[in-house]
């Protein structure tokens, strides 16, 4: 990844996070060519995260169960992210472009699964049971 000093934390773009360590944030991008762009899900940026950064990095094999990474709902925003690190003691926290609807449709299209916590939308929709009068 190519990493450079940001002002904002939220990632540019797809394929770039918004990292906080060293009590700053940071702009890490992925390299072209370093992932399976054909494969809808190793594409994702959840992914390209778990394969080029938690797994290697930290050694998180599974990010549903290891209890060295904890989930953020993006609706909470990067000043919880930014707290965590400060106040709870985490490494780094990293803020993930938002899933897109083609991504979403290309996984389901091949009859893939999303990977965990990709398919946290916000805001929710309501709750409700719905009659038409007949």
């Amino acid at each position: 990844m190519d990493v450079e000093p940001a002002t904002d934390p939220r990632p540019p773009a797809p394929r770039a996070f918004g990292v906080f360590a060293a009590g700053r944030w940071w702009h890490a991008r992925v390299r072209p060519g370093t992932f399976d762009a054909v494969d809808p899900v190793a594409s994702l940026d959840c992914s390209l995260c778990q394969d080029q950064i938690l797994a290697p990095i930290f050694g998180i094999a599974d990010p549903r169960r290891d209890k060295n990474v904890d989930f953020v709902g993006g609706i909470r925003g990067a000043a919880e992210l930014e707290k965590r690190v400060r106040e709870e003691g985490w490494s780094m926290a990293i803020h993930l472009f938002p899933t897109r609807i083609e991504e979403l449709l290309a996984v389901s299209d091949a009859g893939l699964l999303m990977p965990p916590k990709s398919t946290w939308f916000e805001p929710k929709l309501r709750s409700g049971l719905f009659l038409h009068a007949f």
